[in-house]
Protein backbone atom coordinates (compact mmCIF):
# COMPACT_ATOMS: atom_id res chain seq x y z
CA UNK A 1 0.00 0.00 0.00
CA UNK A 2 2.91 2.38 0.54
CA UNK A 3 3.96 1.64 -2.81
CA UNK A 4 0.93 2.86 -4.18
CA UNK A 5 0.34 6.00 -2.24
CA UNK A 6 4.63 7.03 -2.94
CA UNK A 7 3.57 6.39 -6.48
CA UNK A 8 0.07 8.36 -6.86
CA UNK A 9 2.45 11.08 -5.15
CA UNK A 10 4.93 11.10 -7.08
CA UNK A 11 2.59 11.76 -10.09
CA UNK A 12 0.21 14.29 -8.13
CA UNK A 13 3.92 16.24 -7.38
CA UNK A 14 4.75 15.67 -11.23
CA UNK A 15 0.94 16.64 -12.38
CA UNK A 16 1.04 19.79 -9.72
CA UNK A 17 3.92 20.96 -10.11
CA UNK A 18 3.60 21.69 -14.00
CA UNK A 19 0.44 23.05 -13.66
CA UNK A 20 1.65 25.84 -10.85
CA UNK A 21 4.46 26.59 -13.01
CA UNK A 22 2.58 27.27 -16.03
CA UNK A 23 0.56 29.73 -13.63
CA UNK A 24 3.22 31.46 -12.36
CA UNK A 25 5.62 31.46 -15.82
CA UNK A 26 3.19 32.29 -18.56
CA UNK A 27 1.87 35.66 -18.80
CA UNK A 28 -1.74 36.18 -17.55
CA UNK A 29 -2.77 37.08 -21.01
CA UNK A 30 -0.82 34.01 -22.96
CA UNK A 31 -2.61 31.85 -20.18
CA UNK A 32 -5.88 32.70 -20.52
CA UNK A 33 -5.88 31.30 -24.22
CA UNK A 34 -3.97 28.11 -23.36
CA UNK A 35 -6.64 25.06 -23.85
CA UNK A 36 -8.97 24.47 -21.02
CA UNK A 37 -7.73 27.67 -19.31
CA UNK A 38 -10.47 29.63 -19.88
CA UNK A 39 -12.02 29.61 -16.47
CA UNK A 40 -8.70 31.90 -16.19
CA UNK A 41 -11.05 34.83 -17.73
CA UNK A 42 -12.76 34.88 -14.58
CA UNK A 43 -10.00 35.67 -11.66
CA UNK A 44 -7.51 38.52 -11.99
CA UNK A 45 -4.14 37.69 -12.66
CA UNK A 46 -3.14 37.96 -9.43
CA UNK A 47 -5.38 35.31 -8.02
CA UNK A 48 -3.95 32.81 -10.97
CA UNK A 49 -0.66 33.29 -9.42
CA UNK A 50 -1.66 32.75 -6.11
CA UNK A 51 -3.09 29.52 -6.98
CA UNK A 52 0.01 28.09 -8.88
CA UNK A 53 2.04 29.45 -5.90
CA UNK A 54 -0.73 27.02 -3.70
CA UNK A 55 0.11 24.04 -6.10
CA UNK A 56 3.75 24.86 -6.46
CA UNK A 57 3.66 25.04 -2.16
CA UNK A 58 2.00 21.86 -1.75
CA UNK A 59 4.33 19.98 -4.38
CA UNK A 60 7.53 21.28 -2.17
CA UNK A 61 6.12 20.14 1.08
CA UNK A 62 5.26 16.65 -0.52
CA UNK A 63 8.66 16.49 -1.79
CA UNK A 64 10.28 17.47 1.49
CA UNK A 65 7.99 15.02 3.30
CA UNK A 66 9.34 11.83 1.03
CA UNK A 67 13.11 12.94 1.71
CA UNK A 68 13.24 14.46 5.02
CA UNK A 69 11.44 11.87 7.72
CA UNK A 70 10.77 14.43 10.15
CA UNK A 71 8.56 16.10 8.12
CA UNK A 72 6.50 13.60 7.28
CA UNK A 73 3.10 14.93 9.07
CA UNK A 74 3.64 17.83 5.96
CA UNK A 75 2.00 14.86 3.64
CA UNK A 76 -1.26 14.58 4.60
CA UNK A 77 -1.58 18.56 4.73
CA UNK A 78 -0.22 18.98 1.66
CA UNK A 79 -2.47 16.43 -0.05
CA UNK A 80 -5.58 17.86 1.61
CA UNK A 81 -4.44 21.45 0.54
CA UNK A 82 -4.73 20.20 -3.17
CA UNK A 83 -7.85 18.35 -2.58
CA UNK A 84 -8.91 22.06 -2.06
CA UNK A 85 -7.56 23.52 -4.48
CA UNK A 86 -9.27 20.95 -6.53
CA UNK A 87 -12.52 21.72 -5.32
CA UNK A 88 -12.46 25.08 -5.98
CA UNK A 89 -11.53 24.41 -9.10
CA UNK A 90 -14.55 21.70 -9.89
CA UNK A 91 -16.95 24.72 -8.01
CA UNK A 92 -15.30 27.20 -10.98
CA UNK A 93 -15.96 24.20 -13.95
CA UNK A 94 -19.58 24.00 -12.68
CA UNK A 95 -19.80 27.76 -12.45
CA UNK A 96 -19.24 28.07 -15.73
CA UNK A 97 -20.51 24.84 -17.25
CA UNK A 98 -17.67 23.45 -17.92
CA UNK A 99 -18.23 19.91 -17.55
CA UNK A 100 -15.57 18.07 -19.17
CA UNK A 101 -12.62 19.95 -16.95
CA UNK A 102 -14.46 18.43 -14.04
CA UNK A 103 -13.57 14.98 -14.39
CA UNK A 104 -9.90 15.27 -14.56
CA UNK A 105 -10.55 17.75 -11.50
CA UNK A 106 -12.25 15.05 -9.96
CA UNK A 107 -9.42 12.43 -10.47
CA UNK A 108 -6.91 14.85 -8.99
CA UNK A 109 -9.43 15.52 -5.88
CA UNK A 110 -9.80 11.53 -5.25
CA UNK A 111 -5.59 10.82 -5.69
CA UNK A 112 -5.08 13.74 -3.03
CA UNK A 113 -7.96 12.30 -0.68
CA UNK A 114 -6.23 9.11 -0.86
CA UNK A 115 -2.42 9.84 -0.33
CA UNK A 116 -4.11 12.09 2.75
CA UNK A 117 -6.27 9.21 3.93
CA UNK A 118 -3.40 6.85 3.27
CA UNK A 119 -0.45 9.21 5.01
CA UNK A 120 -2.86 9.36 8.10
CA UNK A 121 -3.93 6.19 8.87
CA UNK A 122 0.16 5.47 8.28
CA UNK A 123 0.77 7.78 11.47
CA UNK A 124 -2.15 5.84 13.50
CA UNK A 125 -0.34 2.61 13.12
Amino acid sequence: MNIAITVIQVFLVIGFTLGGLAQLIVPYARYTQLPFQGWANDFQPWHVKLIGSLKVAATVDMIAALFLPPLKMLMPLAAVGLALVMAGAIATHLRRAEYPNIIGNLVYLGLALFVAYGKLVGFAV
